[in-house]
């Protein structure tokens, strides 16, 4: 695998990970310049 086809892929999974939380925080862990780790914390809201 490319290095271009690597970000890529890690763009397309921040973006899902995005997307799937309604409420929450999304967290990146980066080590040495690189995305190693998708954290979700999702909250969900009683009304």
């Amino acid at each position: 695998m490319t290095k271009s086809n690597d970000i890529n892929e890690t763009i397309e999974k921040i973006k899902e990970t995005v997307a799937s939380v309604k409420y929450g925080t999304v967290t990146l862990v980066i080590q040495d310049g690189h995305v190693v780790q998708i954290e979700k914390n999702e909250k969900i809201r009683l009304k």
